[in-house]
């Protein structure tokens, strides 16, 4: 069974979200293997300098790539990235399984944002879409995004 991980920095607080997040992470995990891992932010000043933000960024992205399973295919979310429809998503997804890897990694950064290095080291930039959501909906939409895909792939009645 394909392996699919979510790197999202950062701790799910609000009871609406954690609720959200359990839902599609049991979905998923009647899908694929599912694993989601919670990485902790980098600490800043309240008003930080651009050099204390690299240096922050250059912090998590030591921590992130440590937690990258080996020989995964690896999405970054970012605001740059490719938008793609909900098909288009599924259809990236199933050419990751058909070249032959056994698991995909996607990341969901902090409110800074991620090392650029970190960027170029990933398969796939991947937007949502040109408007600003919070990370911790942006999680939501992701685990939404990766059951629907698997819906798709699998021609359940999910999508319609």
């Amino acid at each position: 069974m394909f392996q699919i991980t979510l790197l999202a920095m950062g701790k799910l607080k609000e009871k609406f979200y954690l609720s959200a997040a359990a839902e599609y992470e049991k979905r998923l995990s009647g899908v694929c293997r599912f694993q989601l891992l919670e990485l902790p932010e980098c600490r800043l000043p309240e008003s930080p300098q651009p050099a204390e933000i690299a240096m922050g960024l250059a912090k998590e992205g030591e921590l992130i790539r440590q937690k990258i399973p080996k020989g995964a295919w690896f999405c970054v979310l970012t605001p740059e990235g490719k938008e793609l429809s909900s098909e288009a998503f599924a259809g990236q997804l199933a050419r990751v399984k058909l070249s032959g890897r056994s698991s995909a990694c996607f990341l969901i950064g902090s409110s800074y944002g991620i090392e650029p290095a970190l960027k170029a080291q990933a398969d796939l930039l991947l937007s949502m879409g040109k408007m600003t959501f919070p990370h911790h909906l942006a999680r939501i939409m992701v685990l939404e995004q990766l059951y629907r895909a698997e819906s798709i792939q699998a021609g359940t009645k999910y999508h319609k």
